[in-house]
């Protein structure tokens, strides 16, 4: 039987993205369709986003959301039901969904995203007469407050799911600011929302849903301990039988080495060697290294940051160049970080190539045209270019942490005897111990056969979000049924 679900999220691809959680809201509910779940996607009204949606039809009127009027759109965009809430005076601005165009968070972010969670709240309750949601899924804190509007309501309800796409962003506000959320007095508890003396939104979804996700195995384990719970570990440990990682996929076809637009060739697993010989050739001219086929070039996009252990690459740069490889990054993020790659650039102009922001067309090549990615992250709930890398063929170099760990299988002897190996891995995550991995891929490297054998193991491995699908529509019906008793 087909079930409705209400997606709340507060970016999603392609209309609006700052990170992993838009590629997962965009992606996961054209998935789901093939397991009988009708996705509505609830999102803000940004300009990007209005300016893409063609012929949105007005759905709902409020006179009054938080300080000004606001409607609720219905449109499509390619195979996405959305539902989007345009208010003026919380969402047309400059700059991006959280922060200004100096990175200066939105002041009003409080009342910006408590607006989002109680249209969720109230779609969730048959706003809408020909839309009744069986559950309602927030993604990461700023959807958090819809459960807790829900919860707080009381019953009839749906079935409330959240996901935790990374537990360092948690949104905490003033205690202050309860009467005008519209949360009743007794949220205001440790079994509720507060949160050391502020309202958490990530806490109170996650005390208030029914179901706890995050993105995979490791980091559902990680994020019960007291450090990688960063606050929450006793929570979560307290509600640890509603808690299961789900691994992450991506839009293969997005992301397809087969059909992708911005790589020079095109390939499959049984043509990669050509066609990642040409999109090399212009990696390597894009950045301005050296025309050398036989130098192993590592890839990086990410975030600068030292989440991600990107200052444990920089330290490794000697390493690496001593091994005779290149390197190609593609990243914005810490200052300091830029300014020091960009001062390893300027001093190895011809091995070291950086671009400083995001390109989708330069990250697509240097999916296509490394020969290893590297993914230092120190924190990592999933990673999605690891997923990518694997998909074409670029050997994933990746610290053993959070998803990371789920979804690369380290080269080592028992790995490659049974011929199953499609990266390498390292731990612990310090430059030590990611220099001797660089080492361990360049020895891989050197041997021709078996660098190809690793290249086919990382593209037959199934990236796509068929296994996730069917494991989020296994939660919601489980919920669903739990809750008819």
């Amino acid at each position: 039987m087909p079930l409705d679900v209400l997606a709340v999220a507060s970016e999603v691809f392609p209309l609006i993205k700052t990170g992993g959680l838009a590629d997962v809201a965009g992606a996961l509910p054209q998935a789901l369709r093939h397991e009988g779940i009708r996705v509505r996607t609830l999102l803000p009204g940004y300009p990007a986003v209005l300016r893409a949606l063609a012929d949105p039809t007005e759905q709902h009127g409020f006179n009054d959301l938080f300080g000004g009027a606001a409607r609720l759109l219905a449109a499509v965009v390619g195979e996405l039901e959305l539902l989007v809430l345009d208010a003026p005076h919380l969402y047309a601005r400059g700059g991006g969904p959280y922060a200004d165009a100096n990175a200066v968070p939105w002041p009003d972010n409080a009342i910006r995203f408590a607006a989002l969670g109680r249209v969720a709240a109230q779609l969730g309750r048959g706003l809408l007469p020909d839309f009744a949601p069986e559950i309602v899924h927030a993604h990461d804190w700023q959807a958090g407050l819809a459960p807790a509007y829900l919860h707080y309501g009381g019953e009839p309800r749906p079935g409330l799911v959240m996901t935790v796409h990374n537990i360092a962003y948690q949104g905490q506000f003033p205690a202050g600011l309860l009467t005008t959320l519209g949360l009743p007095p007794s949220a205001y508890s440790v079994d509720g929302v507060e949160y050391y003396g502020s309202i958490g939104y990530l806490k109170a979804g996650l005390w208030c849903a029914d179901r706890i996700t995050t993105v995979s195995p490791t980091y559902a384990t990680e994020i019960m301990t007291d450090h990688g719970g960063m606050g929450l570990g006793g929570l979560l440990r307290a509600r640890a039988p509603v808690v299961s990682g789900i691994l992450n996929g991506i839009d293969t076809d997005v992301w397809n080495p087969l059909t992708d637009p911005h790589l020079p060739a095109t390939y499959d697993a049984s043509s990669l060697a050509p066609a990642r010989a040409r999109n090399k050739q212009a990696l390597q001219a894009r950045f301005a290294l050296t025309q050398n086929p036989d130098a192993l070039l590592f890839g990086v996009v990410g975030r600068l940051e030292w989440l991600k252990g990107l200052d444990l690459l920089l330290q490794s740069i000697p390493d690496l160049l001593s091994l005779g490889a290149q390197l190609a990054l593609i990243g914005s993020g810490d200052p300091s970080l830029q300014h020091d790659f960009l001062a390893a650039h300027h001093a190895h102009a011809d091995r070291v190539g950086v671009v400083i922001g995001y390109d989708e067309e330069v990250a697509h090549l240097i999916q296509g045209g490394s020969d290893a990615i590297v993914v230092p992250s120190r924190f990592e709930p999933c990673g999605l270019t690891q997923l990518c890398a694997l998909h074409y063929g670029a050997l994933p170099v990746v610290a053993r942490v959070g998803g990371l760990n789920d979804t690369i299988i380290d080269a080592n002897e028992a790995a490659l005897t049974a011929r199953v190996a499609t990266g390498v891995q390292f731990h612990p995550v310090t430059a030590e111990h990611l220099a001797a991995a660089l080492a361990r891929t360049a020895a891989f490297w050197r041997d021709h056969l078996l660098w190809r054998r690793l290249q086919q193991n990382a593209m037959a491995t199934d990236v796509s979000w068929n296994r996730a699908a069917r494991r989020y529509a296994a939660t919601y019906r489980e919920l669903v049924e739990a809750r008819r008793g």
